[in-house]
This record gives C-alpha cells, structure tokens and sequence, in this order.
C-alpha cells in the first residue's frame, strides 16, 4: 500500500463545468493507464467502489434497475435509494445519487481509458465536489495500478493535505464561490 501519509493530490486539473441557471454540472476527466473494461470493473463492483469511491453499493452497478447507495466518511451515513438507468459495459454508467445525476463515460486510448464523470452537484458546492472526485479519481488509479492508497472520503479528505487548496484551486477555475 502506498504510503497515504505522504499522498498528496496534484493540482486542479481536468475538471469544467457546464452552468444552465442555478442548475450547474461539473464534468472531470481523467486519464488512465488501464483498459475500458479493468476500469468498468471498478466502477460497477461492489468491492472495488468500497476501495475508493465516496459510497458503498448494496449490488453491481453493471445492470439496470434499482440500487441502495450509502455515503461513507459521514457522522451519519446517508442511505439514498437510487437507480442506474443505463449500464452499456464498458462504455457508459448512468445513475442517481443523493437527487443528482452521475454519468459515467469510458473511452479508449491506446495507452488505456479516458474517463469522463457528468456530475450535477449544488453550485454551491460544485469546487467541494471537484476536490472530492478529483481525491477519488487518485485513490482509484492507485487501486488499479496495484498501489492501493486507500479510501479517502467525508471527513477525512478534508484532512487532507491539499484538501482546502484543492477547493480554492477549482472555484477559481469555475468562477465560482468558496464554500464558507
């Protein structure tokens, strides 16, 4: 396991967001060195998302239908019943969380999998959730390059080094406000 004492996340990059009113989507992309379907695995299984991913799934995402999710590094975890609306494996993963839309594209490179996450978050707190999926999306490269870091989310990403620099970094980049 990679040392997570020393982990600290790169800078603010990869991250748009599209503004339609007050309904704001934020869109991150990143770059991985392992192939659509490595990547799917670990995207849809239960035991991968519970090694990096800000929720636990009570079934494989890979099917249609209905889903519990629950947050993970809350005081209290939040149970949200939701629903994955499209699963095209290993190409496109759409489901609900927490009354948001996440959609989630693979699209093979050469080198292995641009992954791109649409993710309809609170403008309010739209650079949190940048710094939040921005921690996840490392944690998940360490898992599937074999250097697992171990799952950072809630309370203990904010402890983060980088964590508050990480959220000023993306509102600037959005234009938007720092969430007090």
């Amino acid at each position: 396991m990679r040392n997570r004492e020393r982990y600290v996340p790169g800078p603010a990059a990869g991250a748009g967001v599209k503004k339609d009113g007050e309904k704001w989507t934020l869109i991150l992309v990143r770059d991985l060195r392992h192939p659509p379907a490595m990547v799917w695995q670990a995207l849809t299984d239960p035991a991968h998302l519970s090694e990096w991913a800000p929720f636990d799934a009570n079934r494989n995402l890979a099917a249609v239908g209905p889903v519990t999710l629950s947050t993970v590094g809350t005081p209290t975890p939040q149970v949200a019943e939701s629903t994955v609306k499209r699963a095209e494996a290993p190409r496109l993963l759409e489901y609900s969380w927490g009354g948001n839309d996440l959609r989630w594209e693979l699209e093979p490179l050469a080198s292995g999998t641009r992954l791109t996450l649409w993710h309809n978050i609170d403008r309010r707190f739209i650079s949190w959730g940048a710094a939040g999926w921005h921690i996840c999306f490392d944690v998940l490269d360490g898992l599937l390059t074999g250097e697992p870091i171990g799952r950072i989310v809630g309370a203990e990403a904010m402890k983060f080094g980088g964590w508050q620099r990480l959220i000023a970094e993306y509102a600037k980049q959005f234009g938007a406000e720092t969430p007090g």
